[in-house]
């Protein structure tokens, strides 16, 4: 029969090689393209967006959707132009991938992300989308995937200007 002391010793034997070898066991996340603030660098010191994010998104979305407040401190598309914009690469990771921002936590938390079953999960200004790409007109789909280039920006600028 194994003592207790026995037990303890082997247990912690077999567990100091991963212990070793692991970084850290909180996930590592992407960092933010953008800052907020140089103070808090993100809209609150990053400590308390961590622990309290959620709640500070549910409060906005009420104010939104009830009183049509709309601002952009707890704003989702503002945390999504700062923690999910183009990597080096021009490329944006989608929510269901490990590098987006927001699965990182969430994947290692066990905890679903339902924002955006509605909303956006990728900055909207990355990429030009033509008006009339989408499902209903699959033909105009090439428009989709079209790259926003300095030509594209001024063309897109310039006629926003002459319609004022």
């Amino acid at each position: 029969m194994l003592s207790i002391k026995t037990i303890i010793g082997l247990g912690a034997a077999l567990l100091l090689p991963l212990t070793v070898q692991a970084e850290s066991i909180a996930p590592k996340l992407p960092p933010a393209k953008k800052k907020y603030s140089e103070e808090t660098l993100c809209v609150k010191p990053v400590d308390d967006m961590r622990k309290n994010h959620m709640d500070y998104i549910i409060h906005q979305r009420d104010d939104t959707m009830r009183e049509g407040i709309r601002t952009e401190q707890f704003s989702l598309d503002e945390c999504i132009e700062c923690h999910n914009a183009p990597s080096k690469d021009g490329k944006v990771a989608s929510s269901k991938s490990d590098e987006h921002f927001c699965s990182t936590c969430h994947t290692y938390a066990a905890v679903k992300i339902d924002c955006f079953s509605c909303h956006a999960d990728k900055p909207q200004n990355t990429q030009y989308r033509h008006s009339l790409s989408g499902k209903s007109m699959p033909h105009h789909s090439q428009f989709a995937t079209q790259k926003l280039n300095a030509e594209t920006l001024q063309m897109l600028t310039t006629n926003k200007e002459s319609q004022q």
